[in-house]
């Protein structure tokens, strides 16, 4: 036990992504009854389609689970209206303010986590309530922080900043990776990428084959004048870099990005003119597998590093 895995009553303080496009009930759920903490990504989803997905998982396990919600959200009080009826206990928010909704959410008996990219938000989430704070790195798939700051930096300030309990995201898609956030400070791992991958994830199976096929350098940070995500380098994406080189304004990225854009990739599988976000960690997805299996590979190589650090070291003093 630690205080991840007491704070939300879970086997394994490993929390997967409440991702856009992937993390539907089925991957949450899947997540959930391995022993980890599954998460909703309401980011993709409409009110009534948040509420179907919350009474499916209520179905599905009986294990805890939470719901991903950012703050940025058009709709974010309909949300937040579903969340209370539905009697959800855990919620991670992002891409916002944690002090606007935190007490609201913590008056209706929710464990509240939020998610930030510098130390410098660290004290704000102190002083908002919340009950942990997931550090993502700029590795992270997705919208990420402009500081483009790296998880392995990044945890040792906001370590340093906060004694809340603290959970690394960003480019964490293995054992080793998972003991080495840990010991540099965290007290759980959260997992996008990986889990992105996986046969329970509502991406399109295009997005997966991609995911898989992505190489070293394939993805890259984008749309810095918006907000910064991690995109797949594809034709899409190529236009975008164009643009951004060429000085393209922000109401130009703006129409040019449109709308719906990261569902025509992720959701429906378009590899051309689709939004493909993924974290670098892409580069080491080799397969597409159950979410058992992750988690079976996982925890073995999390042991067997924690087993042989010490015989590992390569200098001795």
């Amino acid at each position: 036990m630690n205080r991840i895995t007491e704070l939300f009553n879970i086997q394994y303080p490993i929390i997967q992504g409440g991702m856009v496009w992937c993390s539907g009930w089925k991957l949450a759920s899947a997540v959930s009854n391995q022993g980890g903490l599954g998460l909703l990504g309401a980011g993709s989803m409409y009110p009534e389609v948040l509420r179907e997905h919350i009474q499916k998982m209520k179905q599905a396990t009986n294990k805890p689970w939470g719901v991903n919600v950012p703050l940025l959200y058009p709709d974010i009080d309909k949300l937040i209206q579903i969340l209370i009826e539905e009697k959800v206990e855990i919620v991670f928010t992002s891409a916002g303010n944690p002090a606007k909704w935190t007490s609201l959410l913590k008056e209706n008996g929710m464990t509240v986590v939020h998610v930030i990219a510098n130390a410098r938000f660290a004290k704000k989430c102190e002083d908002a309530g919340v009950d942990a704070i997931v550090a993502e790195g700029f590795e992270a798939g997705g919208h990420n922080g402009r500081e483009e700051t790296t998880t392995l930096t990044l945890i040792p300030h906001i370590r340093k900043a906060t004694s809340l309990p603290l959970i690394a995201a960003g480019g964490i898609g293995s054992g080793k990776a998972m003991f080495a956030a840990m010991t540099l400070g965290a007290d759980g791992v959260q997992i996008g990428s990986l889990f992105a991958a996986s046969e329970e994830s509502s991406a399109h199976t295009e997005f997966k084959k991609c995911i898989v096929e992505t190489g070293e350098g394939g993805t890259m940070l984008s749309l810095k004048k918006l907000a910064p995500v991690r995109l797949i380098k594809n034709a899409f994406f190529d236009q975008v870099f164009k643009a951004e080189q060429e000085g393209m304004s922000t109401l130009d990225l703006q129409k040019l990005l449109g709308k719906g854009r990261a569902k025509k990739g992720i959701f429906e599988g378009d590899m051309i003119e689709g939004e493909l976000e993924i974290g670098q960690v892409a580069s080491l997805i080799d397969e597409i597998k159950p979410v058992a299996s992750i988690f079976d590979e996982l925890l073995n190589e999390y042991r067997h590093t924690r087993q042989e650090a010490a015989k590992n070291i390569r200098f001795e003093f």
